[in-house]
This record gives structure tokens, sequence and C-alpha cells, in this order.
């Protein structure tokens, strides 16, 4: 891959497929777009004046950043078509949500940043991503992002909890899991073979937001409980009631590497039934809501390690433990969201982007999530489709790079498994037995020194025509 327009014409047919439908009413912007992303996709933690790499070229991308005539969403908008076009191909799709925070706290000059964490020198915004995964792990795209801000007047100041409650939750930071819902709702239309579930961590376990699922029923809910809720009709809450019932069985899920503990294969113990939850006492008059839930309790955890404990509350029927099980290892595919926000922030370096606003950083972040999506794509592409040849996803000269470093083998034979594995031993990938698959972060580290060895190749090969 090069820092010119030449190569972007040559090879990075991805961006041409990801970018065809961007509406910015104007080529040359269409044009600029596709060329900065060949650049970050090349340079994916590079600062802007490397990745551009020509002056000419970074003045460009700042009066694109700066233009607002060209909104964020618009930038967005053609990868998330083709996310829909990808998730047409699947009868399942999971759309998992979550909020990462965004920390700009050594950006002085940047403006529209507010407070992140409980420090009133802390200053970033929030992005909140619905992420699209196949039931196997192979990452669409994204459905849906989004950012905000929290108000500085009410940072750090104790509201008694009867005030916060009684907001309206459109007034709450808790309307971005309903927006998620809402987005997967609006293209389950495009989608009517594809049954759609929106997955989310225990902060999602609020009740209207059930309440809208079940209302229209085109998306279906997965949501790990955070609250100990009342079953109606029964004298316990959920948990217990939960805990009496019969196991139906056992299954391993794969625990990912975490807070310095190592990665596992976890065994579930799994119970589930049928319950009516009674609403919030702040929201009584409500109907309870009939949903479905799930047990799965780790039964014999390392020492030192936290044993796993999910309890799920779905609007998906489970009749059979085949079904339980099934949902669980659905959830267990919400980890790939986190992965996502890591090399945004590790791999994209989103949090070094020295821009004057927040609406400049979103254009910039909103590129950065398509790249982000690229790695992860194949990182997972690698596993799921090894033999796929390496032409499918690498231009001649990369290939050839990659053989002339690693193998001296026929570059028409590379298959895609072997380009990504010696792709990521650039980025200090070892192969060995015990390693396993490489992660999308030492994927991102090759690709960048892919980069550097194939602009080289091609400069000696421009030299070797003179």
């Amino acid at each position: 891959m090069l820092n010119h327009t030449a190569s972007h014409q040559d090879n990075l047919n991805w961006i041409d497929h990801e970018f065809a439908t961007l509406a910015l009413g104007d080529q040359r912007r269409h044009h600029r777009v596709k060329l900065l992303m060949t650049q970050l996709a090349q340079q994916p933690a590079a600062s802007l004046p490397l990745a551009c790499g020509e002056a000419a070229d970074l003045k460009a991308a700042y009066r694109l950043f700066d233009n607002e005539a060209v909104s964020a969403q618009a930038l967005l908008q053609p990868h998330l078509q083709s996310t829909v076009q990808r998730m047409q191909q699947h009868s399942v799709v999971l759309a998992v949500q979550d909020t990462t925070a965004l920390n700009y706290a050594k950006h002085f000059c940047t403006e529209g940043l507010g407070p992140i964490v409980n420090r009133r020198s802390s200053r970033g915004y929030f992005l909140h991503t619905t992420f699209a995964l196949s039931p196997g792990g192979v990452p669409l795209g994204c459905l849906a992002a989004h950012t905000f801000n929290r108000s500085e007047k009410k940072f750090g100041t104790r509201q008694p909890s009867r005030v916060r409650n009684h907001e309206p939750l459109a007034q709450k930071e808790s309307q971005r899991w309903l927006e998620s819902l809402r987005a997967c709702e609006a293209v389950a239309a495009q989608c009517p073979r594809t049954r759609i579930v929106n997955v989310a961590d225990r902060e999602a376990d609020i009740y209207e937001l059930f309440a809208q699922a079940l209302k229209h029923q085109q998306v279906q809910l997965l949501i790990r409980v955070q609250h100990n809720r009342q079953v109606a009709g029964e004298p316990q809450r959920l948990w217990p009631h939960l805990e009496r019932q019969p196991e139906a069985g056992t299954l391993c899920v794969e625990v990912p590497r975490r807070g310095g503990q190592p990665a596992r294969t976890a065994r579930l113990s799994v119970r589930f039934c049928a319950v009516k939850v009674s609403a919030p006492c702040l929201k009584e008059g409500q109907p309870a809501l009939a949903l479905w839930a799930i047990e799965a309790r780790e039964l014999h955890p390392p020492r030192g390690a936290r044993a796993i404990l999910w309890r799920l509350l779905t609007t998906l029927p489970v009749a059979v433990a085949a079904q339980a099980m099934e949902y669980i290892g659905w959830y267990a595919r919400r980890w790939q969201i986190e992965v996502l926000h890591k090399v945004l922030k590790s791999g994209c370096n989103v949090e070094g982007r020295q821009l004057q606003t927040r609406e400049r950083l979103d254009r910039a972040l909103m590129l950065a999530l398509v790249v982000a999506w690229r790695v992860m794509h194949l990182t997972q592409t690698a596993r799921e489709q090894p033999r796929q040849p390496a032409t499918v996803e690498f231009s001649e000269l990369e290939i050839k790079v990659l053989c002339c470093r690693f193998s001296s083998a026929c570059a028409s034979e590379l298959t895609l498994e072997k380009a990504v594995h010696w792709i990521a031993r650039l980025g200090g990938f070892l192969g060995r037995k015990s390693d396993g698959h490489p992660g999308p972060i030492t994927l991102w580290r090759g690709l960048r020194r892919l980069n550097d060895l194939t602009e080289a190749l091609a400069l000696l090969q421009n030299v070797g025509n003179v």
C-alpha cells in the first residue's frame, strides 16, 4: 500500500466497495475521503501528518474534518449500508451495543469536551456503538454509532435518587440503549430473512428497553441482568427463582484473557425458565413483562479467577436446553465490541488525534471506526475462511513483499490464513503452537510494517525503471 493516488487506484478495492454509496454532494470530497481512508488503513496508529505524508494531503484532510457541510454520520453512512448488505447473507445477526469513554485530557485547546470520570481534570466524551456480528463471531460492521457529552453542571453533584429516578428517560444517558434498539428496528425491514438479536451488558437492564422490544418484536433482546427484579406471582425475586430451577445441562465457553488472567475454557451449569418480571416500584401500574431467564454459572473456576455468573433476560423463546446454550454462546460474543473499542483506541489512536473541536474529532472517529472494523474483519475471516486466496484482500505488491520476507512460495498459492499470520508476525506475533490465532492488535501493527516494506519495494522498482 502506498501513500499516493496511484496506489489507491491499483488496490484497496475494499474501500471503493465500502464507500460506494458515499453522498457528500461533491465528487472531489468523495475522492478525498477514499484517499484519506487509504492512508489511514495503511497506518492506523500514525498521526495525521505521518499518515498523509505530503503537506497538500494533510491540508486537505484538515479541510475535510473542518467542513461543516460534511457530517460525521454522512461519512459513516455508506459503511452502515454495506453492513446491512452483509447482514442479509445471514439468518441470525448479533447486534452488540456498548459505550466507551474517549479521553482527551491532554488536549487543552479542543472545544466541546466534557468530564468523563470522577475527576474534574478529565476531559473527553463518549462513543456508543452497535456492532453487527455473525453468531460465529465474524464482524459484519457498525450498525450505529453516536457520541455524547456529560453535563458540566450535573457532573460531580449528588442528586437525590428520587429526583434522578423521576427524570424522563429521554433526558438520561440510558436513552442510548433504546436508540440502539431503534436503529436495529430501522434496518430490520431491509433484512426480512434475518433475525436480529440486540445484545448488551448489565447497564442495559432497563424496563423501558424490554417493553419497547416486546411492543414491536422486530428485534430480539439478550441482556445480562443487573437488577434482582421481582417475579410476578412468585414470593422470591429473579435470582433465587433461577437458582431453584433444575440444571438443564452444562456447556463450555472460551473466556478471553482479561485483567491479568489468562484465557481459559469455562464449564458452565445452565438453568432457564419463563418469567413475568414485575415493573419497578417507580413505574407502578405498568404491566409485568413476559420474558425468559437464563443462568450460566461456572462450576470450577481456576484459583484466583472470579467465577463466571451470567444471568440473562431475553425476548427469545427458550423452550429447550439447546436454545439456552445457544443464547449463552451468543452473549459470549459480546466481548468483541470491547475488542473493537480497544482497536479503535490503541490500533487507530483516536485519542491521539489533535483537532480543535469535538465536531472535527467526530468526523475522524467515524472513519477510524471503519478501519477498526476492517482490522477485526481480516482477523476473523482468516480464521473462518482460511483457504481463501490472499489476493481477495491484499494487493499483488503486498503479497510479493510477504513472500520475499517469509517464503519463496508462489504468490498465487498464498492463502488468506497464511498471509494474515505473516502480517501478524511483522507485528510481533510469534506463531508458536501454543499461541493460537493472531489477534487484531498484532495484525494492525503488522499492517503498518507491511505498508513501509511495500512502499520501499515500489520505490526500488521505480528507480529500476528510470
